[in-house]
C-alpha cells in the first residue's frame, strides 16, 4: 500500500474531528482569550482551520523560510468572521491538502524537507515526518487549546477519540 493512502485515510479522519470542534466556535466575542499571551478565539479558531495548508508548503517545495512571515502583521493573518467563513476556509484548506497528498509517490513522502530562517536551516527531516508534525501533531496540539476556550465558554465540548464529557 503507498504511504500517501495511508495518510490520506488519516487525514480524512482527523479532518471529521477538526470539524466537530470549529462548528462550535461561537463569534459573539471573536476577542475573547483566557490569557493575554494566548491567542483570541477567532484567531485560533481560524489557525485550526488554516493548519492543513502546511501539507502543500511541505510536499511543494524542498523546505520553508520562516523569514517570509516575518514581515506579516498579526492583521494580516487569517481571522474568520464568522462560522461559516471559518468552516469554509478550512473545507478549502483541506481539499487542496488531501489533493496534494492524493498526488504525493512514496519517494516524495520519503525526500527531505528542511526549516529554514533566513537562509539557515534548522533542521532537515523526512517530508513524511514533517507531514506528521506540521500537519497532524500541529492540528491535534491547536484543536485541544480550542476545546478548552470552548470548555471556558460553557460550550459542549465535542468528543475526539471517544465521547466528552458533554456526551454520554
Amino acid at each position: 500500500m503507498a504511504l500517501n493512502t495511508m495518510m490520506l485515510e488519516e487525514l480524512k479522519q482527523e479532518a471529521e474531528l477538526t470539524r466537530k470542534m470549529l462548528q462550535r466556535v461561537p463569534f459573539d466575542n471573536p476577542t475573547w482569550h483566557p490569557h493575554e499571551k494566548s491567542m483570541t478565539i477567532q484567531r485560533l479558531s481560524s489557525h485550526v482551520a488554516e493548519i492543513s495548508v502546511w501539507m502543500t508548503r511541505i510536499l511543494d517545495a524542498d523546505g520553508f523560510d520562516f523569514a517570509q512571515f516575518a514581515t506579516l502583521t498579526p492583521q494580516q493573518r487569517f481571522h474568520a468572521k464568522d462560522t461559516a467563513e471559518l468552516l469554509q476556509k478550512f473545507e478549502d484548506m483541506y481539499a487542496q491538502a488531501s489533493a496534494t497528498l492524493g498526488r504525493a509517490t512514496d519517494e516524495a513522502l520519503l525526500a527531505n524537507w528542511s526549516v529554514i530562517r533566513g537562509g539557515q536551516t534548522i533542521y532537515t527531516l523526512p517530508r513524511i515526518v514533517a507531514i506528521r508534525k506540521w500537519v497532524f501533531n500541529h492540528a491535534i496540539h491547536h484543536r485541544g487549546q480550542l476545546s478548552v476556550y470552548l470548555r471556558l465558554n460553557n460550550i459542549p465540548v465535542p468528543g475526539m477519540y471517544g465521547p466528552s464529557a458533554d456526551e454520554k
